[in-house]
């Protein structure tokens, strides 16, 4: 059973409404002492960063959620569930995240960009993947839904597993072992986010 982390933070109903399209049934869990009872968790997140840890700290959630991912069972962190996962965000300010991958959230840095373009960065772009079980049957690009003011910095290179290019390339997809994310929506994203989705029920 896969449970969907309700934290009052996230887009629930889609991704469980893309989960359902899939004819997979999910539960969106708001109790942590129940999390350890699923075989997989699903975070997701739309807003801030800061805002986003106190909610799961006033909930109680941060320790549970550790001690998910020690567990060595799949988290899959979407968005801003994404950011969450890493060490730490400077979103309005510094803020500890679950430290789950080593990295930390970043600002676009428009001073980068080689044209103007607007941020956030919203709507379809390519995300080039490496072969990864997350992205069985996609082509190596494939065109998802994104946005996002901020995208994470990996400290180790090989935890990156999808690229995007706003800009300059960013790390749009990342896994950890267990433990993965991905900054575009694939609730939004039509056939290829649903293929994502599908592959992470396979895992």
């Amino acid at each position: 059973m896969i449970a969907i982390v309700d934290y009052n933070m996230g887009n629930l109903a889609s991704v469980k409404n893309a989960f359902a399209k899939l004819g997979k049934a999910t539960v969106v869990e708001s109790d942590p002492s129940k999390f350890k009872e699923y075989d997989k968790l699903i975070l997701p997140g739309v807003g801030a960063f800061g805002d986003a840890m106190e909610h799961l700290r006033e909930r109680d959630m941060i320790e549970p959620l550790r001690e998910y991912a020690a567990s060595g069972k799949f988290i899959l962190g979407i968005c801003l569930g994404m950011q969450l996962l890493f060490e730490s965000s400077e979103e309005f300010g510094f803020h500890e995240g679950l430290g789950l991958i080593k990295g930390s959230v970043k600002a676009f840095d428009e001073s980068r960009f080689s044209e103007p373009l607007k941020v956030p960065h919203m709507g379809w772009n390519r995300m080039f993947t490496s072969d990864h079980p997350l992205f069985k049957e996609l082509d190596e690009e494939h065109y998802l839904y994104f946005v996002h003011t901020y995208h994470v910095n990996c400290a180790n290179e090989e935890d990156v597993i999808g690229r995007t290019n706003y800009g300059y390339e960013f790390a749009s997809a990342v896994a950890h072992d267990n433990i993965m994310g991905i900054q575009p929506h694939p609730e939004k994203s039509h056939d290829n986010g649903l293929k994502i989705l599908k592959n992470f029920i396979n895992l």
